[in-house]
């Protein structure tokens, strides 16, 4: 009876029907454990991620800027390499220069000695390098020029001021020089060719001005007396006239 008793008894503390209002299974207390976990891998593995990206990023910004300073550096030393090219060339610029005036030097040196160690022939004046010789006699223009090409020279050819002051000085009468325009009127040349260009007129030359005392004027001549930077005139080629030779010693 004792045994029975106790039986019913431990069956009144222990109920092992279950109980009709339970919905559904009680939820065991280890699961928002396991959610707190999952939560924390996930932030763990966006954090890895956000960690990669930006090892990532700051890599390739490593390697632009890398890029960039060894871009700056080639800059630079092509900079440096041109200013020594040029600094170089400068240099030889200079040398060359100096080069050439010392030559130039040189060249008027031997010239002023060859000039110096040639003269002229009895009779003839020396200025700048040229022999000049006044006629003793007058004649047309035409037979002026071949006396002087018989002494192997030629009515004279005036190309400078200086030139033309000393011939002014040499001859006292007027005397024919190596300008004419007797192939075309108003087309003044030197016996070699050369057209005029520098020019001492005493007036423009007017060809007679349309008289026929005068004739065609197509040849010129030196009036001494006159101021040196003033005293062509142009005048018959037949007219009979001194005259003035050049040629070289």
């Amino acid at each position: 009876m004792e045994g029975i008793y106790a039986n019913v008894e431990f069956e009144k503390l222990v109920d092992f029907t279950p109980r009709t209002n339970q919905t559904g299974p009680r939820s065991p207390r280890s699961r928002p454990h396991g959610a707190v976990a999952v939560s924390l891998g996930l932030l763990s593995v966006l954090l890895l991620v956000g960690l990669v990206c930006l090892g990532v990023h700051l890599h390739a910004s490593g390697d632009k800027l890398s890029s960039v300073s060894a871009e700056r550096d080639q800059l630079k030393d092509n900079f440096t390499a041109l200013m020594d090219n040029f600094t170089a060339l400068m240099d030889n610029f200079t040398a060359l220069k100096d080069n050439f005036t010392a030559l130039t030097q040189e060249k008027d040196r031997l010239q002023l000695l060859l000039k110096q160690k040639k003269t002229c022939p009895e009779g003839w004046r020396m200025f700048s390098g040229s022999c000049y010789l006044l006629s003793t006699r007058a004649d047309s223009w035409t037979n002026a020029r071949t006396d002087c090409t018989d002494q192997r020279a030629d009515l004279v050819i005036i190309d400078s001021l200086e030139e033309q002051k000393f011939l002014s000085l040499m001859t006292t009468q007027f005397s024919w020089i190596g300008l004419s325009d007797k192939d075309i009127e108003g087309t003044w040349k030197w016996v070699d060719g050369t057209l005029l260009t520098e020019t001492y007129w005493s007036i423009q030359p007017d060809n007679g001005g349309g008289d026929p005392r005068w004739g065609e004027e197509d040849c010129a001549h030196l009036k001494p007396g006159h101021n040196a930077q003033s005293n062509w005139n142009d005048l018959s080629c037949d007219a009979a006239l001194r005259w003035i030779c050049e040629k070289l010693p």
